[in-house]
């Protein structure tokens, strides 16, 4: 829908309009890579001839008995501009989230092409109750960040039209589904796409300072579930109590555009529905299968010679095949059942069209592996974490406060860089180290960033999809800018961010388990020769 350029911009003045402005002015993710890996250069050179330094937290110097001291290192010395340009191939193939993204997407990527996300968001938020249409919307939200981009173009317009149909202010559902789908962009019952992402970069991170490290995707698997019954709550009422008496009573001549051109509220067709019993069938095989190899004596999948915390190793690992195999078997399941998928050349360009859609992560990746890597090199990762982590140790600030620090840290570089790889990868190598010296785990690093990366999503004209919820809300009242959209979204975004904060604290104070095998605490890394 056309509108004019003071439509698009109604109500976008004071901070929100800063925020944009400011936002428009910085590079692409991916040249902001390039440029700061420059700034880093530039930063180690000038760190290396003044000798900035640090003791390694955990080598000891043979020689002296004593931890070894880490110096800043150019990046213009021979050595690390021969790493630079013979080891570009490997500092690029060997960056931990590329490969955990591309396994999964390669199965993400047919259960979204032959239909099956759209249809299952469209069954679980159809015939619902007036009175459970609001919680019904976010929750199916939610769970549709499994889903990734489907959870934007095909839930978020639905949401309007059922919103419209059960005599509801059809911009009420739209902006329920949004903050259900971005604001909740961690909350899930199940990891996926997200975590694999994530703990990537974690675990990138976490070698820079301390050497090899497994990262664990299903680290956040409790703390993720706990976000979604958290914030179930607070979207509901922001959306039935605060928004839809805001918007007050909506004009139904106004609906008949947009009702018309939408069909994605059509009923299920037979071949879907018996798409979908497909698809359930295989994901109990699926299950049944990680099962069988998990329990029992001699499983491939329990290393039985490690220590008890470590025998559950090679499980976790695998939770990446078993997240390709879910959504490939799936997916295929539902195609076959609904006639979207006719034999395993239909199934072989499907997962070449899901390698297509991450050709700009892929570009991303390539800066964001360099300049991780390069941080790395320099030393000066290792150096400002020892010397954050001495700083905060000196202050004596409680785990939860320290937390809570880095949540509105993050909440508000979200207004500015939207992508959420790329705001871990620029503060990860640094934040995670940081905390493992103050006894915080990677994970929960990790779950800190996740709050306040989410609350912020549906607030910020950055972020990408934020245009297009305009377009959605603009089918329904023409004069509706991105001014009015942000206000909309602003009592979600402190409802999400408030929520967060005290779910965080609370969990840290608990002491309670992310995930399996993961914690909030960790022994401090000792020395070792």
């Amino acid at each position: 829908m056309n509108t004019s350029t003071s439509d698009a911009q109604q109500g976008m003045g004071g901070f929100l309009g800063w925020i944009e402005r400011s936002g428009n002015k910085l590079p692409d993710p991916v040249f902001l890579f390039f440029w700061l890996i420059l700034g880093l250069v530039a930063i180690s050179v000038l760190a290396a001839m003044t000798g900035v330094s640090a003791a390694h937290p955990t080598k000891i110097d043979p020689a002296t008995g004593t931890n070894q001291i880490i110096s800043a290192t150019s990046l213009l010395s021979a050595e690390n501009i021969a790493k630079l340009w013979v080891d570009m191939p490997k500092t690029f193939t060997h960056f931990h989230p590329l490969g955990y993204v591309l396994v999964v997407m390669l199965g993400a990527g047919v259960a979204e092409r032959v239909g099956l996300f759209g249809t299952a968001m469209r069954a679980g938020v159809r015939d619902v109750p007036n009175a459970l249409l609001t919680p019904t919307v976010v929750l199916v939200g939610m769970l549709g960040n499994l889903a990734a981009d489907a959870a934007y173009v095909v839930l978020i317009p639905l949401a309007g039209i059922i919103f419209h149909a059960a005599g509801r202010h059809p911009i009420a559902g739209i902006a329920a589904a949004f903050a259900g789908v971005s604001g909740g962009f961690s909350a899930n019952l199940l990891p996926g796409q997200l975590d694999a992402l994530l703990f990537g970069i974690t675990e990138a991170s976490v070698e820079t300072v301390f050497g090899d490290f497994t990262a664990n995707i299903a680290g956040n698997w409790f703390f993720i579930a706990g976000m979604t019954f958290v914030f179930l709550p607070v979207i509901w009422y922001v959306t039935d109590k605060i928004i839809e008496p805001r918007l007050g009573t909506f004009d139904p001549s106004l609906a008949a555009a947009a009702s018309a051109e939408d069909e994605s509220d059509r009923d299920l067709t037979e071949e879907e529905r018996r798409g979908l019993r497909n698809a359930g069938w295989a994901v109990l095989f699926v299950i049944g299968l990680w099962t069988l190899f998990t329990i029992g004596p001699g499983t491939p999948l329990i290393d039985e010679a490690a220590s008890a915390e470590a025998q559950m190793a090679p499980f976790y690992k695998s939770l990446v095949a078993a997240f390709f195999i879910l959504f490939l078997l799936s997916g295929w399941a539902y195609g076959k059942g609904a006639g979207t998928i006719n034999d395993h050349r239909d199934l072989v360009k499907m997962m070449t069209g899901a390698m297509e859609d991450l050709a700009y992560y892929l570009v991303l990746a390539f800066a964001a592996a360099h300049f991780v890597a390069m941080f790395s090199w320099s030393n000066l990762g290792l150096i400002l974490a020892v010397h954050g982590a001495d700083f905060l140790s000196s202050t004596n600030m409680p785990a939860w406060a320290l937390l809570t620090s880095i949540i509105l840290v993050s909440s508000l570089l979200n207004l500015f860089v939207g992508s959420a790889s790329a705001k871990w990868a620029l503060i990860a190598p640094v934040m995670v180290p940081m905390l493992m010296l103050l006894g915080i785990t990677p994970e929960m690093a990790t779950a800190a960033y996740r709050v306040g990366d989410g609350a912020t999503n549906i607030i910020t004209p950055l972020m990408v999809y934020f245009p297009l919820i305009l377009i959605f809300c603009q089918r329904w009242q023409s004069n509706f800018g991105l001014g009015s959209l942000a206000a909309t979204m602003l009592p979600y975004s402190i409802g999400l961010l408030i929520s967060g904060l005290v779910m965080t604290i609370a969990w840290v104070v608990l002491d309670l388990p992310l995930g399996p095998g993961a914690s909030v605490f960790m022994e401090i890394p000792t020395t070792v020769l």
